[in-house]
């Protein structure tokens, strides 16, 4: 792998987090803390922003593999992970696979939040 290819995913990863704790702030200051509704906010914005670069993307096969790494698995990867997880649901939604679907969404979250409640008991106890 090329240092140039790690330096394009930091320089997205970069502006991608910070963009993530703008977004969350700014919407936490306006819809108040009681539900998280700035990382309900970034969760549903990056999905829609990483589904429109990959439907354009595809589009655009001379696109720069380059602006696919610093945008997509960059910047879109840092403000939120979320975005693909629902892309890959998604696909495999469009390419028939209900059973496939369903097993990642209610499996990615059964387990996340099962790990999280055992992340929390065990931090608990350190």
């Amino acid at each position: 792998m090329r240092v140039e290819n790690f330096l394009l995913i930091g320089l997205g990863g970069f502006i991608g987090a910070n963009m993530r704790y703008w977004v969350t702030g700014w919407i936490a200051d306006r819809l108040g803390q009681t539900f998280p509704w700035g990382t309900f906010v970034v969760n549903a914005s990056g999905a829609v922003l990483l589904g429109m670069f990959i439907g354009w993307s595809a589009q655009h096969i001379t696109l720069d593999p380059r602006v696919r790494m610093l945008v997509a698995v960059g910047f879109l990867g840092a403000y939120t992970t979320f975005s693909t997880f629902a892309n890959e649901s998604a696909l495999l939604f469009e390419s028939g696979d209900i059973l496939g679907m369903l097993s990642n969404i209610l499996g990615t979250n059964l387990v996340c939040v099962i790990g999280a409640l055992l992340g929390l008991a065990i931090g608990r106890q350190l």
